[in-house]
């Protein structure tokens, strides 16, 4: 099955606890998920539905504008999570409330679900005729997979494996997450070489893209609990019925468990190798140390 989905997304961590308000923070989260998967479902609609053959280097450019947008629309107001797993990870390290993460996962998800489905009312028309092109009925399933390409369509919505094998898959979509959330923290972090200010959010697209052309292949690159549960409960609503949760042999757990894992140890692997040797306030740089 040829893969089409990608992934998804990502943040910037706050520069304090306290923050705003939680029902602003929850409408920048809600906005901000709703942009990136309005944009990043967009562009794989745009090339499932409309063109001929699949394009990769589309789909990724696509989701990492997507992903810059999104955190320059929500950053100053949320912190521009737009990913559980950012906020999962970033409330683990203490550098975020944790009575503030359910509330960020719940709109983050309906953000999704709601990006989700202005797709599909934006591309209405492309999906019938896709189906009709295709020959297919919308959920059908064979061999415990939905039916066509993209998996019937369903593939721009959510990810789905190019392959079967649920070790790689979990071990891909960990991957995947764990660079992304070694990634965030280095873009993030001020006594690093952070770039801050206006240019920190097109890093971190520029993060997402890199993750989707190195290591997008297998699995579509997830990498956010968000953007794939939020569209998948789409596509069920939207036609595709329980197909979404049982095909590929109920793959759905994979993009939510991995990720929620990858971040966490991303987040680790960044604290233990990286940020505690920082040289200090004060202390000497490195001999050839790059300006930021």
């Amino acid at each position: 099955m040829i893969n089409h989905s990608a992934v998804m997304p990502v943040a910037k961590e706050s520069n304090a606890m306290a923050g705003p308000p939680i029902q602003a923070a929850f409408l920048g989260e809600f906005v901000g998920t709703a942009l990136l998967v309005l944009l990043g479902d967009g562009v794989v609609a745009r090339v499932v539905l409309l063109s001929k053959t699949s394009d990769q280097m589309m789909i990724t450019t696509g989701w990492g504008l997507a992903v810059a947008l999104a955190v320059y629309v929500s950053g100053r107001l949320s912190g521009g999570h737009i990913n559980p797993a950012v906020t999962l990870a970033l409330a683990a390290r203490g550098a975020f409330p944790r009575s503030r993460v359910l509330p960020y996962w719940g709109a983050q998800l309906a953000g999704a679900f709601v990006g989700a489905v202005l797709v599909y009312v934006d591309y209405a028309e492309a999906f019938r005729a896709f189906e009709q092109r295709e020959q297919l009925i919308r959920g059908a399933m064979a061999g415990g997979k939905l039916v066509g390409t993209a998996a019937g369509g369903a593939g721009v919505f959510a990810t789905y494996p190019a392959f079967d094998t649920l070790w790689r898959n979990l071990f891909s979509e960990f991957l995947g997450t764990t660079v992304l959330l070694l990634g965030v923290r280095a873009l993030t972090d001020r006594r690093n070489a952070a770039p801050g200010g206006y240019v920190e959010p097109l890093a971190l697209g520029a993060l997402v893209w890199a993750i989707g052309l190195s290591l997008g292949g297998l699995t579509g690159y997830a990498i956010n609990p968000a953007r794939d549960l939020g569209p998948r409960l789409a596509s069920a609503v939207l036609g595709w019925g329980r197909a979404v949760f049982e095909s590929h042999g109920g793959y759905f757990w994979v993009p939510i468990a991995a990720p929620l894992l990858g971040g966490l140890a991303g987040t680790f692997l960044y604290d233990f190798a990286i940020n505690r040797h920082l040289p200090g306030e004060g202390e000497p740089s490195p001999p050839g140390e790059l300006s930021p």
